[in-house]
Formats: C-alpha cells, sequence, structure tokens
C-alpha cells in the first residue's frame, strides 16, 4: 500500500498538520522538526497528494504552455526556458499545441482548465482577442507570446522584430548587398508580419534603388529550399538572401550548395532566430539573435508575477530586444576582418523587457 501522510506522522512522532507544515514549507514547526520529517518522508517514499493539496491551497503548482507547434529548435528552446525557470520556482509545467489552429487550441485550453494555476500563449493563427475573450478562462494569469493582440486582460512580450530585421539589413547594406531577397514567412503569423514591415522599411531608406524582392516561405526548411530555388532562377541573381527564421535559411544553403554556388563568394545569406543549429552549418549562420531560452524565461517570469497578484491588471505590452550575430554566411569576414571561427556580435536594441501599458 501507498505511504499516507499519517504513516510519516507516526514514524517523525509528530501530528498530522505538522508534517503537512513541514513538507509545504510554510512554516509552523522547528527547523529541526521539518528536517526530521523530510527524512523520514524521504525514506518511506511519501508522495503528498496533489489533488487533495489543490483542495486546500487552490493551487496546482502547475502552469501550462500552449504553443502552435511542438516541433523544431526554436520551440524546444522556449519550453527549455519556460521549464527551467518553472522548475527554479517550484512549479510543473503542462505543454499542448494547436496544430490545426483555433479549434485545436480551443481544445487544448479547455483540457488545462482547472489544472493549471496560469498559462502562457504562443500566438497561432486564429488565436485572437475574440478567441481569448471566448476560451481563456476569467481570471487566469495569463502571457502572450509574440502577439498582436492588446487591451485584453493578459500580459503581451514580444520580440523586437521590426528593430532587429533593420539591423541586419543595414549589416548586408553595408557590407555592399544592395540587391537583398527576402524569403517571408507565413502571413497569419505575427513575427512573420513584423519581419516583412521591417525589411520593406529598411530597404526603402537603405536601397531605394534596388529591386524589392519578398519571396513567399512558411518557416519552414523545406519552404526555404525552394525560396532558395526560385531565387537561383531569377536574373539577376540577388546578392544577398535574408531568411525571416533560420530554419527557411537552412533550406536555402541547401539549394544553393546543390547548385554549386559557394555561400558566401557567390551569394550572401543570413537568419533569425539563432536556433542552436545555426552556429554548426557549413559555413555559420550570420542572424538576427532571439535569446529564445530567455524569452521563455521571461515569460514565466511575468507569468509568476501575475500569480502573486490575483486581481491586479495584467494588461501589459513587454518587448524583448535582439543582436546581430554575425558569422562567415554574410561574408563579413572575406575582407580580413575576424577570423573563420570567430563570431560577432552586434546589440540592436535593449535586451531586457521594457514596458508599456496596453490600450484599451
Amino acid at each position: 500500500m501507498a505511504t499516507t501522510i499519517k504513516d510519516v506522522a507516526r514514524e517523525a512522532k509528530v501530528s498530522v498538520a505538522s508534517v503537512s507544515r513541514a513538507l509545504n514549507g510554510s512554516g509552523g514547526v522547528t527547523a529541526a522538526t521539518e528536517r526530521r520529517v523530510r527524512e523520514v518522508a524521504a525514506r518511506l517514499r511519501y508522495v503528498p497528494h496533489g489533488a487533495a493539496r489543490s483542495l486546500i491551497t487552490r493551487r496546482t503548482h502547475t502552469i501550462g504552455a500552449l504553443l502552435p507547434d511542438l516541433h523544431g529548435e526554436f520551440f524546444s528552446e522556449l519550453i527549455r526556458g519556460i521549464d527551467l525557470e518553472a522548475r527554479a520556482r517550484g512549479l510543473h509545467l503542462l505543454v499542448s499545441s494547436s496544430h490545426n489552429g483555433a479549434d485545436d487550441a480551443a481544445v487544448a485550453l479547455r483540457a488545462m482548465q482547472g489544472r493549471v494555476d496560469g498559462i502562457v500563449i504562443l500566438s497561432s493563427p486564429g488565436v485572437d482577442a475574440d478567441f481569448l475573450r471566448a476560451n481563456l478562462p476569467e481570471g487566469l494569469p495569463s502571457v502572450l507570446l509574440n502577439s498582436d493582440v492588446q487591451g485584453g486582460s493578459a500580459a503581451v512580450l514580444n520580440i523586437d522584430n521590426v528593430a532587429g530585421t533593420c539591423a541586419m539589413v543595414r549589416h548586408l547594406v553595408g557590407l555592399g548587398h544592395a540587391d537583398i531577397a527576402f524569403v517571408s514567412g507565413p502571413k497569419d503569423n505575427f513575427d512573420a508580419r513584423q519581419r516583412e514591415a521591417g525589411f520593406r522599411a529598411a530597404m526603402a531608406k537603405l536601397a531605394p534603388k534596388a529591386p524589392l524582392r519578398i519571396v513567399a516561405g512558411n518557416f519552414s526548411e523545406s519552404s526555404g529550399y525552394l525560396a532558395g530555388r526560385e531565387l537561383l532562377a531569377a536574373k539577376p541573381r540577388p546578392q544577398a538572401v535574408f531568411a525571416a527564421n533560420d530554419m527557411m535559411a537552412v533550406g536555402c544553403l541547401q539549394a544553393f550548395k546543390e547548385a554549386g554556388l559557394a555561400v558566401p563568394g557567390d551569394i550572401a545569406l543570413a537568419g533569425f532566430d539563432d536556433i542552436p543549429i545555426a552556429r554548426y552549418v557549413t559555413p555559420p549562420l550570420s542572424t538576427v539573435r532571439v535569446r529564445i531560452a530567455e524569452l521563455g524565461k521571461n515569460a514565466m517570469d511575468l507569468l509568476a508575477d501575475l500569480m502573486d497578484r490575483p486581481g491586479v491588471s495584467a494588461a501589459s505590452v513587454h518587448t524583448l530586444g535582439c543582436d546581430i550575430v554575425v558569422r562567415e554566411s554574410c561574408g563579413a569576414h572575406r575582407n580580413g576582418g575576424a577570423t573563420a571561427r570567430t563570431s560577432k556580435t552586434t546589440k540592436t536594441t535593449k535586451t531586457r523587457p521594457t514596458t508599456h501599458s496596453s490600450p484599451r
């Protein structure tokens, strides 16, 4: 039979209430008693009953994360950042996804209801203000990541996509690559729309005489490969390609290699996100660095703050800055700059989240 709290109390020679206080860390017992209770609980392999504890504390000590997908390095890094911070706070993470859009997201939110003390939601198609009003439980602390939803009850944490994109365009133009093609992301994705807007604005300002080349992609490696092949057929071929995420840049790189083009000798290449694989491809990929795990940590920090202040208005928008990381693929090292294996990082915006109140 499973060990009960009464077994621990009898073995430790204290009351059941004292065992509860000692294991919950809520005080009311001496340090010696708490230590003895924890030693007995460990020896007897006692596991507190989570459901019973939740009835008393009204807390599940679990937080939820709803993502559009779970595949790929971006999502794994994001989950890692959320989970590490959650564990540091004694919380567990429950993860779900909305592969097929709003309907799946609604099902996932219903499944989490009553099981989590708060939730982090990464922007996905259909998850707009109307969807959240209809499906997000009232009063549940919530943080929206990379979202244009403002004025609701949730806090919002975004990446400074426009500044990061403009910084990379400025860098490429500074290297002499005025004719830059951009591989865009999915039209219904907030980050993709912002990055394309940043590219359009930067090209209009920094290379106004260059053709505006934008090829559609969907953030997948395969779409980057197809975009790369399309750009290879263009007359004239662009001097540089800037993909809206690293996975598409990796796909472009493969297309260029198959065609016998040297990167950056024949065509320069850059991405966005700085996923772990970016530094290990050949040549290493220049990119806009989003500190993905830090993004997850900051989201968890915001959520924990909301959970600790129930009833306080959460409506705010926070922006996490990003950097450009200069590696070999953009051609910056060809003129005797840094050595081939050296990464140069240039800060483009503040790395600490900045905050402003959400309009209502």
